[in-house]
């Protein structure tokens, strides 16, 4: 590695801020990023006559999104219900609900309960489908929610100017809470905490406002909105589920006085689920030893210890039907179609892992792929090879940016490309067929470690009888948005053909980022200063050297311009976070007053319609409706009222925002602030956005090498290999 000639020692060595950790976190620790909400910075107006931004209704561009993710709930619901049956529990609970109760009474009550698992029925045989009739009929398009009515806007609207809460937050909790918002409000008004970005205090400041001195903190209904806020605040950290355990921490943080009371009323009124899951302690099970003469009693066998789960439905219930669809993926073989020769002919005769790839997609309804940003070629190669054969085949990206990439390499192809949001909402892909399912014989989803459990179920959902799906992508990066950790969980339980590339990232760049996958910060041969470090001494430093280098050094090393240099950082705020790394290029490199809501016709700006998802895109202009710009799917204009919520300046991003994208140059910012936080998939992640060139503004010294040796990705609590492991044969050994 080379030192960049820009980067000067600082004259004196400043004390450094230490990392703000996020004030709301639940036990299990959020990532280096200060928040994970990509549409802006995961605060909501404060109720109380705080200040803070305002959450504004879902985003037109994601509605039809919304509307498939509506119908996936409703219809593994009316399948959930369909194996319930009442039981005798006790008071008015039945099926499910009763057990749950029973479950959580017996752990919590020190006595032995029967270990409670939710039914998981077999999955049923994916049925051979019959050869498809080509070209499949018009999809039929998901309809579009309508949202809430101006009506229960205003009166919601009504109730927070009672409570003193900014009229801003009326169409989110409106769309949160649904029918009669208004009443369910002022009837709880803890209820406001369903609302993207509000926090326990900020709700209870509007519940002192509206109750008086009945507001308090031992009130049953605060106690079951907070449990239901930090359960969606694990799910941002990517959790599915919370040991019961570690949330009954979060409540006494929270200052529930009765946390176990607490977690007995949200389970008795339906609000969580309980879970007691087999610990697979890798020691055989004791059995009692076989009655004989002078034995008076035989002994009791050794009860299988379990670890107890507390979730929210929506995430229980896509969990369990991602498993029941995987399985029918696995148990099932792929529709009839072209032999072993014909695969073998469209490029599965070959030694590469291309080869391997096709030969494993020829004969399994699921595989597995991993390698870097060089081994996208094999799925490409896959795609390729199936549409040759006549199958419809598709590719599905995780944003614009990483889609454009995959339809660059199949150019001249018959298989198609889109991303998993223009799939789900039939904007983008090959529509639906006369059932209702994708079009499609094969779907390659590449990015597949940005899959949460929602979406991931959804696809699987889609997908025809008979179908192929390969899920590709790089282990080594940061995780979903939303909850889960699927391929994650898949790679590790190994139910299908796992095909490893073998081909490596090229140069120093690629050098270096294996390097870190494997735990090892290395020196690399770089000639032509493709990889160089950049010491600084305190984050004024590292801003300074940082537009330094995207606006001089890297344009003139390498002639790449600044609007081609991708800036990440650890995070939004701090004195080298987004905000005021954006305010800094943003004055180097587009100078203006901001007179359209803080933006200028040129701003470089990180657009996110959807929370985890982001697109970088440039600023065209200022319309009576809205600001539109021009991002790598085409035009969009963003509407005057969706500005501050979907719209940030982006010169400077977080490894987050970035995870999809490419750049033929990156600056990656590490200040001394970000030191504690910094873990191995963040920094593996940010390296790996550059083609050809990567600086490294360094500031935390040592740490940097600490953070990748002993800091691996923070684990992630899931039930999805627990579901998987009863209705799979023996795992894989390819």
């Amino acid at each position: 590695m080379s030192t960049d000639p820009a980067a000067a020692p600082a004259d004196e060595d400043a004390p450094a801020p230490q990392a703000a950790a996020p004030e709301d976190a639940p036990p299990p620790e959020h990532g280096p990023e200060e928040t994970r909400d990509e549409a802006g910075d995961g605060e909501a107006p404060a109720p109380s006559g705080q200040e803070g931004e305002g959450a504004a209704p879902a985003p037109s561009e994601a509605e039809a999104e919304l509307a498939a993710q509506r119908e996936l709930r409703r219809r593994i619901e009316e399948r959930k219900a369909g194996r319930e049956a009442p039981v005798e529990a006790g008071g008015k609970l039945q099926g499910v609900a009763a057990d749950l109760l029973a479950a959580v009474k017996a752990v919590e009550g020190g006595a032995a309960p029967t270990a409670f698992l939710p039914e998981t029925a077999p999955a049923a045989p994916r049925r051979p489908a019959p050869e498809p009739a080509r070209p499949a009929p018009a999809p039929a398009a998901p309809a579009a929610p309508t949202g809430p009515s101006d009506r229960a806007v205003d009166e919601v609207a009504a109730v927070l100017a009672d409570g003193s809460a900014p009229a801003a937050l009326a169409p989110a909790v409106a769309e949160a809470l649904g029918d009669g918002a208004a009443e369910v409000l002022r009837e709880d008004p803890w209820q406001l905490l369903h609302a993207r970005g509000v926090r326990p205090e900020q709700a209870d400041g509007f519940a002192r406002a509206l109750l008086g001195a009945e507001a308090r903190p031992d009130d049953a209904r605060r106690g079951r909105a907070v449990t239901g806020w930090l359960l969606e605040q694990a799910a941002l950290a990517g959790h599915t589920a919370l040991e019961a355990d570690a949330l009954r921490a979060a409540l006494g943080q929270r200052a529930v006085p009765d946390p176990e009371a607490t977690l007995r009323e949200a389970v008795a009124e339906g609000d969580v689920l309980v879970f007691q899951d087999p610990l697979d302690t890798g020691a055989p099970t004791a059995q009692a030893p076989a009655a004989g003469p002078g034995a008076d009693e035989a002994e009791e066998p050794a009860e299988t210890p379990v670890r107890v789960l507390i979730g929210l439905e929506r995430y229980a219930l896509a969990e369990e039907s991602l498993a029941d669809g995987l399985a029918g993926l696995v148990n099932t073989p792929p529709a009839a179609g072209p032999g072993p020769e014909e695969w073998q002919g469209a490029g599965g005769e070959g030694r590469g892992s291309a080869a391997e790839l096709i030969r494993a997609a020829a004969g399994h309804g699921l595989v597995l792929h991993s390698g870097g940003e060089a081994a996208r070629a094999e799925p490409a190669a896959l795609l390729t090879a199936a549409a040759s054969l006549g199958l419809r085949a598709w590719g599905a990206a995780h944003g614009p940016d990483s889609r454009a990439r995959l339809a660059a390499a199949l150019a001249g192809t018959e298989g198609g490309a889109a991303t998993v949001a223009g799939l789900l909402s039939g904007a983008e892909g090959p529509g639906r067929d006369a059932e209702g399912s994708l079009a499609l014989d094969l779907l390659v989803v590449l990015d597949a470690p940005q899959l949460d459990v929602e979406n991931a179920a959804m696809l699987v959902e889609a997908l025809p009888d008979g179908a192929r799906l390969v899920l590709s992508g790089d282990p080594g990066i940061l995780g979903s948005a939303g909850p889960g950790r699927v391929f994650g969980d898949l790679l590790a339980a190994r139910p299908c053909p796992v095909v490893v590339s073998r081909t490596p990232d090229p140069g120093p760049v690629g050098e270096l980022v294996s390097g870190v996958g494997a735990g090892e910060l290395t020196a690399v041969d770089a000639p032509g200063h493709e990889v160089a470090i950049v010491p600084v001494r305190d984050p004024a430093e590292a801003v300074h050297r940082t537009v330094q280098l995207v606006t001089e050094s890297v344009p003139r090393a390498f002639q790449v311009p600044p609007e081609q240099t991708l800036v990440v950082t650890p995070g939004h705020g701090g004195a080298a976070g987004t905000r005021v790394l954006n305010a800094a290029l943003k004055e180097k490199c587009n100078p203006g007053p901001g007179r359209f809501a803080g933006f200028d016709p040129g701003d470089r700006v990180a657009y996110s319609p959807a929370p985890g998802r982001t697109e970088l895109g440039q600023v065209l202009g200022a319309e009576q409706e809205g600001l539109r710009l021009r991002c790598a799917g085409g035009e969009v204009l963003v509407a005057r009222d969706r500005v501050a919520a979907t719209l940030r300046h982006g010169w400077a991003v977080t490894a987050h925002q970035a995870v999809t994208l490419r750049a033929p140059a990156a600056v990656v910012v590490v200040p001394g602030d970000a030191g504690p936080t910094l873990t191995r998939d963040w920094l593996y992640t940010a390296f790996a956005r550059a083609d050809r060139h990567l600086s490294v503004v360094q500031g935390v010294g040592p740490t940097l090498a600490t953070a990748i040796a002993e800091h691996p990705a923070k684990p992630r609590t899931t039930r999805l290999p627990l579901l998987l492991k009863p209705q799979l044969p023996a795992p894989a050994t390819t």
